[in-house]
């Protein structure tokens, strides 16, 4: 099976500018594939903003950016109607939410009635303003960024709201090698601040993109595959460590993510290894830690291995 060739130049294209993140990026193109929301975890500067500004220009998308804080209101999210003094009548002023590809710089930083008025439009694919329901653009596509280390002013996302986002991404440091090379386009003369992503050449349209996702939906799964996939989340509502197994909704965005990892990889149907491949961005946002195992500093990404190794991998 030949997978959209425009993929694989988006990879490149996004491998190109962002040194040394090739798994984070196969992730994100999987969640674009399945047509889910990510939250990108990570410390400051180490390029989050960067990577969605530049495949937003790589896919020729329409691209707006939220800075995220604690003033910020639902109607700066979605919008509000005006009243115009001259022509005694209201005049719709959309928000940022109607985009393709948003950024939503912080969302740990505002407050709950903000973030609800975000997950709503995620959820729904519209916003309902004065009564009126205005459809957001098929693509619609959310990536939520939060710091990790900063606790104080913050109002983390509740778990039923976290349920909503398809994949959790920690974006880490880069390797050593990844770095260097950093500095060696530094010196070169590359400088990512500066960097006019209005001038970079799109490899993709959203047209394309939402092709791709048709014919991901082809992907074929067998019934051992389903199985094992039910196996998997049945070991993660007994496992002793965990409080919250994954819910239905997780089981349902397990099977459209390794189907999308498939046809990353140029097949048409799923093999262990995707569904494997998916859990921990899938799952680590969606479990939840007994608190003793949180005092034995057990790590969600470990608990999440453990139930990968429990379950037998169908022959």
């Amino acid at each position: 099976m030949n997978n959209h060739p425009v993929l694989t130049r988006l990879d490149q294209g996004l491998n190109r500018i962002i040194v040394g993140q090739s798994t984070l990026i196969q992730q994100i193109l999987i969640a674009l594939l399945a047509s889910g929301h990510i939250i990108l975890e990570g410390v400051p500067g180490t390029g989050k903003t960067l990577l969605v500004k530049v495949l937003a220009q790589l896919i020729e998308a329409d691209f707006r950016r939220i800075q995220l804080t604690p003033d910020v209101l639902p109607s700066d999210i979605t919008g509000t109607n005006i009243f115009d003094l001259n022509s005694r009548n209201f005049t719709l002023k959309k928000g940022p939410v109607f985009t393709e590809v948003l950024l939503a710089d912080e969302i740990n930083r505002t407050p709950p009635k903000t973030q609800a008025a975000l997950l709503e439009a995620m959820e729904e694919m519209q916003v309902t303003l004065d009564g009126e329901s205005l459809p957001l653009p098929e693509l619609f596509w959310v990536i939520a960024t939060q710091n990790p280390l900063e606790f104080e002013g913050t109002y983390p996302l509740p778990e039923a709201q976290l349920d909503r986002f398809l994949f959790k991404l920690v974006v880490d440091y880069p390797d050593q090698a990844a770095e260097k090379q950093m500095l060696l386009n530094r010196q070169a003369g590359f400088a990512a601040r500066r960097l006019d992503i209005a001038r970079l050449k799109s490899v993709a349209t959203v047209s394309e993109i939402l092709e791709a996702r048709q014919a991901v939906k082809e992907v074929k799964v067998s019934e051992a595959i389903v199985d094992y996939l039910l196996a998997l989340v049945k070991a993660s509502r007994q496992h002793p460590d965990l409080a919250l197994g994954a819910s239905p909704r997780a089981t349902g965005a397990w099977l459209q993510t390794s189907q999308a990892a498939a046809w990353l990889s140029k097949r048409d149907f799923v093999t262990p290894d995707d569904v494997k491949a998916v859990a921990a961005p899938l799952l680590r946002h969606r479990l939840i830690l007994k608190p003793e195992a949180m005092l034995d500093n057990l790590h969600i990404d470990a608990a999440i291995a453990s139930i990968i190794n429990k379950v037998s991998v169908p022959r």
